[in-house]
């Protein structure tokens, strides 16, 4: 029996059944953290970008969430001075891509499988996913691309959009006001190349609603962490990353719904 929405975010909004362990991208020549399954061969993988002056640590708990449900997940911790190169921050998330799938990772030898990566990112972080996804529009090595309050960049994310055609899911902060929806992730929704792509509103959520802890750049930065923000994106991402990189059709219903909160503001579905 097919599982309701309502209850498969609840199930998404714990942590999944694996026992994560935490590694260090350094030690392969490339500044970030690594978070895995213990155990599992052929897992999907996750590149996520940060946000504006963000470390990856402000995100160390959507990552060690992701790979509580079996999916490794990994952040280059480049680019964070205040005039980053979009570019070079796109060309690193499909770095760490080229890492976790060669190097082995965890004492047990877990392995990724190339056929299942996926680009996230937050603020212009999820601008950069959206400049790596295009890059890679013509290998077809990405299969899902996932943003919480994306922000513009330079090259724009609105013109590398039109070259992707893989799934999207693009979370918007009703409350943004360092990027709003309007100008930043409705535009990259609006110019998605495909037409599998979905842009929801986070209800009561600023900028910053997703990142963890205290940080000086939130003197600079409308926002703050908030823990709704944080678990809507978990369990959304979660749920979006499962369904397009390891096939499963179980959790389709939570993204097929509205969810309060955050309710689908636009979406346009794939022919059948």
């Amino acid at each position: 029996m097919a599982s309701k929405p309502k209850q498969l975010l609840a199930e998404l909004t714990h942590p999944g059944p694996h026992e994560v362990l935490r590694g260090n991208l350094a030690l392969v020549g490339l500044p970030g953290v690594v978070f895995t399954p213990r155990a599992g061969l052929g897992l999907p993988a996750v590149a996520f970008g940060h946000g504006w002056l963000q470390p990856p640590d402000r995100y160390r708990g959507l990552l060690r969430h992701l790979a509580s449900w079996g999916i490794v997940a990994a952040a280059p911790a480049t680019q964070r001075g205040p005039l980053p190169s979009h570019r070079l921050l796109a060309a690193d998330l499909l770095t760490t891509l080229d890492v976790v799938t060669t190097v082995r990772l965890g004492p047990d030898g877990i392995s990724v499988d190339p056929g299942k990566l996926g680009l996230a990112g937050h603020s212009t972080g999820g601008g950069s996913a959206v400049l790596a996804a295009a890059q890679e529009a013509q290998s077809k090595r990405i299969k899902a691309v996932a943003t919480i309050t994306a922000a513009q960049t330079l090259p724009p994310a609105t013109e590398s959009a039109k070259a992707i055609t893989v799934p999207g899911l693009h979370l918007a902060a009703d409350g943004d006001l360092v990027a709003p929806a309007v100008a930043h992730a409705e535009a990259i929704v609006g110019a998605w190349g495909g037409d599998d792509v979905q842009l929801r509103f986070l209800g009561k959520a600023s900028h910053l609603g997703v990142t963890e802890g205290k940080h000086w750049s939130q003197l600079l930065l409308h926002g703050k962490p908030h823990r709704k923000t944080q678990q809507l994106t978990r369990a959304l991402f979660t749920a979006f990353f499962l369904t397009h990189l390891t096939g499963t059709d179980k959790y389709r219903p939570l993204l097929e719904a509205d969810v309060k909160h955050a309710p689908i503001e636009r979406e346009e579905e794939p022919a059948h």
